[in-house]
């Protein structure tokens, strides 16, 4: 089954006057009626961020990320969405599935194309099913799960990183999803009022290396400064774009977002943005660019023109933290990755990602799979928590 498109009514699912349609780009819904929808807290669902990405050519044809976004309507009234990409590999996804695929395809299956609701290169928590006020979520969730159960072109379905309230939604609609355990490191404001606050919360040793942290960028001659919105120019992105590119480099490959992707965030929703430069004598050398929600900041890109000493602890983790305090933010999310972060005053948070496999054998493997890494994944929480810097928790 071919996902119809946004144009046509028929071949669409319908029920109680909804009916589901298929976008292959968001630019064909208006984004001041896609965002109506959309959480504040969460920027990379925004229409401008996906946008971003197709009109940039970062997702869309050639990339093994092709829309097809699933779209709620009423008439001529959008009332829901779930961002939704036909996928002919699993990079970018950050839940990780290659074995499950190269066993498969040893097997003699195949494992691509495959669907996934995620936000393309983005490991960050949040909202993947908006819904207007009023929609029931059940029946919307049933109505969309046939588009994936009913297609015998894909090998399955995986959500991936939505939040804990919509994951159990979709387990109650679809009870035989499979759910597959994560962990994150976030920090979370206890009330601390301001750095030092943070500080008091935590042992006297850890205390004493934070600082000692913090001190030794400064004896390096490094000074950082935040900039927001309107205060980031074409050359500040420019900068930092070099850094980003540094960052992949040194590991051999490229990075998945080009400069033209990054100032059109700038032009288009410089209110998101959260920009940590990094200065020797006046001259930029290294940026960490952030984006925040109404609630939340989110630490995703970064990069370097120098070695030093603990600076990217001090330009993505405690410039975060700073910035956080200052705004009101209550939530810090820093990434992926990281047991480093835990002594840091990042707490381990489990996620959950779920996942529709089409074949049984293979499905009742991956089940098996994900049982066990939830043992192994308990263990690792467990001793994350015991590693926690604050009196009290260590």
């Amino acid at each position: 089954m071919t996902p119809s498109s946004p144009q046509q009514e028929q071949g669409g699912h319908a029920e109680e006057g909804l009916s589901v349609k298929c976008l292959e780009t968001v630019a064909e819904v208006p984004a001041e009626h896609w965002n109506a929808l959309v959480d504040p807290d969460h920027p990379f669902a925004r229409h401008e961020f996906l946008d971003a990405l197709e009109a940039t050519g970062a997702v869309g044809e050639g990339t093994g990320w092709q829309p097809r976004h699933l779209t709620l309507w009423r008439g001529a009234r959008l009332v829901g969405l779930l961002p939704y990409y036909l996928k002919e590999h699993s990079w970018g996804e950050y839940v990780f599935d290659w074995s499950w695929a190269d066993a498969w395809e040893r097997a003699g299956g195949r494992y691509y194309p495959k669907a996934v609701s995620a936000i393309p290169f983005t490991p960050a928590p949040g909202p993947r099913l908006a819904l207007a006020e009023g929609e029931d979520e059940q029946t919307v969730m049933a109505m969309l799960a046939s588009q994936w159960q009913d297609d015998p072109g894909l090998s399955g379905w995986h959500l991936l990183f939505a939040e804990d309230s919509e994951v159990a939604a979709w387990r109650q609609a679809c009870p035989g999803l499979i759910a597959r355990s994560g962990v994150q490191f976030q920090w979370r404001d206890e009330g601390f009022g301001d750095f030092e606050g943070f500080l008091a919360a935590m042992t006297s040793k850890r205390r004493k290396e934070v600082r000692r942290e913090r001190r030794r960028v400064a004896d390096q001659g490094i000074e950082l400064r935040r900039l927001e919105g309107s205060e980031i120019d074409e050359a500040a992105i420019r900068h930092f774009f070099r850094c980003y590119r540094i960052t992949y480099l040194e590991r051999g490959t490229t990075g998945y977002l080009s400069e033209v992707f990054f100032q059109r965030l700038r032009r288009h929703m410089p209110e998101n943005l959260v920009l940590v430069q990094a200065f020797v004598e006046g001259r930029p050398v290294a940026a960490a660019l952030c984006l925040q929600g109404t609630r939340t900041l989110y630490g995703r890109y970064w990069g370097s023109e120098v070695l030093a000493d603990c600076l990217h602890f001090e330009a993505c983790y405690y410039q975060g933290i700073e910035h956080c305090l200052a705004r009101g933010l209550d939530c810090f999310d820093p990434g992926t990755q990281g047991e480093h972060k835990v002594s840091r005053g990042f707490v381990p948070r489990r996620l959950t990602s779920l996942h529709h496999v089409n074949d049984p054998r293979l499905n009742d493997a991956v089940a098996r799979f994900c049982q066990e890494e939830a043992r192994q994944l308990e263990l690792y929480v467990a001793a994350a928590h015991r590693g926690l810097p604050f009196r009290g928790r260590a």
